[in-house]
């Protein structure tokens, strides 16, 4: 099948190579001129484990291409996936600008009978937004879909070739057939292809972050409250895990969840919420016991430390909001180290792939890079881990203890045990559970 995706950002980039991989003829487009070139070289400009052998192998055999020029894919496409961003504006909703833009040039250079396809993360209603805008400027007969996306950063090419299951929204014969030859491939183990109406397969894709989320702030709150009362948050997770009822995934505690999706969906669910005169209050809670949970290490280091943190020096493990990605939007580390550093703290951080993108993009020279986690802790006066990387979870604790200038432990993850911590000597502080000293 031919396939044009419009976006080659994190989610256009893996259904456009996975798709490939299937053996369909696969253009995506940019209007990102430098990227597009890096993408045509094989350079890979996110990272994503996978995706780089898929995109490279996909070239040579030339199922996959690269373009600025939108409408050449487009005029000869069977199916169109939209895949740009829609980032969140100042009262929190999704911009769409990007959406309408793609879809007027879909409506200037589509053949009949073309399905278009949402993958973007849109509010229920944007597809008709999209098929009024296509409609506008043709004549020709054309469907939409909505087909929101659940891929794991980190996970996601895994996610797009194993689904656990894909849900389309279509209202046309035509569209679900075109639907199920393209998922076919991926759905052979027998998870399903959900099919459904547009608003629902909209909403599914929120509603499905929301819960997450929720579950998420849940435990770090329930989290504070065994500090307070010296119950094991671990133990309390293990607990009711085991509820097959509830199901142990998303039971952390931690410093709070990041990224592109969780944040902004909630955000967007409940300015739509507010449009409609729903008020979602359970999600707005959960919003703001994220923002709170996301200075929990900035307080204990506080409670240990004093508020001035003048002649302080810390060393920060983790900078991308989860392991697997570069990806620091709304991570818990700029959070922390936005407080260490305005308390007069200076900080080193390491992380495996992200150091360029805080570089880059959020915090440029204010802090130091260290090259690996141990040249981190080099005169710190305690460590703080952020990110679960596999790499900090069995480290050389000798090393460790060598080059802190204090013996201070600040675990934002729970991945180390207490009593290991008291074993070796060092004063540790997780997230609800009790302090080492």
């Amino acid at each position: 099948m031919e396939v044009t995706v419009i976006g080659t950002g994190y989610v256009g980039l893996v259904v456009g190579s996975c798709l490939a991989e299937a053996g369909n003829q696969v253009t995506c487009s940019d209007i990102d001129e430098a990227k597009i070139a890096r993408l045509n070289s094989g350079e890979v400009p996110i990272y994503e484990p996978g995706l780089d052998r898929l995109i490279s192998h996909n070239l040579a055999e030339g199922r996959l291409r690269f373009t600025t020029d939108s409408a050449e894919g487009i005029r000869k496409a069977d199916a169109i996936f939209v895949a740009v961003g829609t980032p969140p504006g100042d009262d929190g909703a999704a911009n769409l600008d990007f959406v309408r833009e793609a879809a007027r040039t879909i409506g200037d250079n589509l053949k009949p009978e073309t399905v278009v396809i949402m993958k973007s993360t849109v509010p229920v209603g944007t597809s008709e937004i999209v098929r009024r805008e296509i409609g506008n400027r043709t004549q020709a007969p054309f469907h939409v879909c909505s087909n929101p996306e659940f891929l794991k950063e980190g996970d996601a090419v895994g996610d797009f070739m194993y689904p656990d299951r894909v849900v389309c929204g279509v209202d046309a014969d035509a569209a679900r057939d075109r639907m199920e030859e393209l998922y076919e491939p991926f759905v052979r183990s027998g998870n399903p292809l959900i099919f459904m109406d547009i608003p629902s397969a909209e909403m599914t894709k929120y509603a499905a972050n929301a819960m997450l989320a929720t579950r998420i702030s849940f435990m770090n709150q329930i989290a504070e409250l065994c500090e307070e009362t010296g119950a094991d948050i671990e133990l309390v997770r293990k607990g009711i895990g085991s509820d097959k009822r509830i199901g142990p995934s998303f039971l952390y505690a931690g410093t709070g969840y990041g990224g592109s999706c969780f944040p902004k969906d909630v955000q967007a669910l409940i300015q739509t919420g507010d449009e409609r005169g729903v008020d979602l209050t359970v999600l707005k809670a959960v919003n703001v016991a994220n923002d709170r949970q996301k200075g929990v290490l900035a307080r204990k280091i506080r409670g240990r430390f004093g508020d001035d943190l003048s002649g302080l020096r810390f060393a920060v493990w983790g900078l991308a909001f989860k392991p697997e990605t570069d990806d620091m939007r709304a991570a818990p580390s700029l959070a922390l180290i936005g407080s260490l550093l305005d308390a007069g703290a200076e900080v080193a951080a390491h992380d495996p792939v992200a150091i360029s993108t805080a570089r880059e993009h959020y915090l440029g020279d204010a802090i130091e890079y260290a090259p690996d986690e141990y040249t981190a802790c080099d005169g710190a006066d305690a460590l703080v881990l952020v990110t679960e990387w596999l790499q900090y979870r069995r480290p050389d604790w000798g090393s460790v203890k060598e080059r802190l200038r204090q013996q201070v432990v600040f675990d934002g993850r729970n991945i180390f045990e207490p009593d290991r911590m008291r074993g070796l000597g060092l004063e540790y502080y997780s997230i609800g559970r009790g302090a080492v000293s």
